[in-house]
C-alpha cells in the first residue's frame, strides 16, 4: 500500500520555496534603506548589502559597490554572511524535502527514509527563515535607532525602511511557516506508517481463519459420509 502525501506537505513546500526565492531577491537588491534629501528632492538614495544607488527623477539610476568588505559596519558584514547561509540552506531544504513527495519515485520503497528526509528538510527551512529574519530585524533596529538619535542634528538626512526590508520579513515568515508545515506532515506520515502495517496484518488472520476451518471440515467430513457406511 502506498502512502498518500499529507495535506500539509505540498503547501509547506510551496510556501518555503516562495520564501526562499524572496530571500534571494532581498539579498541582492539595493533597497534595504531609502534616503530622501530635502535639499535635492529630485534624488532618492537607496542602500543594500552590496551597493549604494542614487535614482534621478528622470528614471536613471547610478550604483556604486562597496570597496571593501572589512570596511563595512558590523551589521552589514553579518547580514551578508547570514543571507548567504539562508539562501544556501533554503536551496538544500527544498531539494531534501522534495524527496518526500509522492511524485518523487526515488527510494519509493523506503518510506522511513523519505519521512526522515522530509523532516530534515522542514527543519532546514525553519533555520533558513530564522537566518533571514535576524539580519533584516537587526538592520531595521539600527535604522530606527539612528532615525531617533537626538545627538544627530535635525538637518542631517536620515535613512528609512526600504522595500527589501518588508520583503525580507515576509520571506523569513514564509520559510518558518513552510518549515513547520513540512515538519508536521513528516510526523503525520510517521504515524500512518506505524498504523497501516498493523491494520494490514490483522486482515489476513481474520480471512484465513474461516477459510482454514472450512477447508478442514470439507476434508474431515465428506458430504456423503453416512452413505459410505
Amino acid at each position: 500500500l502506498g502512502l498518500l502525501t499529507p495535506p500539509a506537505l505540498t503547501p509547506g513546500i510551496f510556501l518555503s520555496f516562495f520564501g526562499w526565492v524572496s530571500s534571494c531577491v532581498v539579498t541582492f537588491v539595493p533597497l534595504w534603506k531609502n534616503l530622501n534629501l530635502d535639499l535635492n528632492e529630485m534624488e532618492i538614495w537607496t542602500m543594500g548589502l552590496w551597493q549604494v544607488c542614487v535614482m534621478q527623477e528622470e528614471g536613471t539610476m547610478e550604483c556604486k559597490s562597496y570597496e571593501s568588505f572589512l570596511a563595512l559596519p558590523l551589521d552589514l558584514r553579518v547580514s551578508r554572511i547570514l543571507m548567504f547561509l539562508s539562501n544556501g540552506s533554503g536551496l538544500l531544504g527544498f531539494l531534501i524535502s522534495s524527496c518526500g513527495l509522492d511524485c518523487c519515485k526515488a527510494r519509493e520503497e523506503k518510506t522511513t527514509l523519505k519521512k526522515q528526509l522530509t523532516l530534515c528538510g522542514g527543519v532546514i527551512f525553519g533555520i533558513s527563515g530564522i537566518m533571514t529574519l535576524i539580519p533584516v530585524s537587526w538592520l531595521a533596529y539600527n535604522t530606527v535607532y539612528e532615525f531617533w538619535d537626538e545627538t544627530v542634528p535635525e538637518i542631517v538626512p536620515r535613512w528609512e525602511f526600504g522595500e527589501a526590508m518588508f520583503l525580507g520579513w515576509f520571506a523569513g515568515f514564509f520559510l518558518v511557516v513552510g518549515g513547520l508545515l513540512i515538519t508536521c506532515s513528516a510526523c503525520l506520515k510517521g504515524t500512518e506508517m506505524t498504523t497501516m502495517p498493523l491494520a494490514a496484518g490483522r486482515e489476513p488472520t481474520q480471512v484465513q481463519g474461516p477459510l482454514a476451518m472450512r477447508h478442514w471440515s470439507q476434508h474431515s467430513h465428506p458430504k456423503n459420509a453416512d452413505l459410505v457406511i
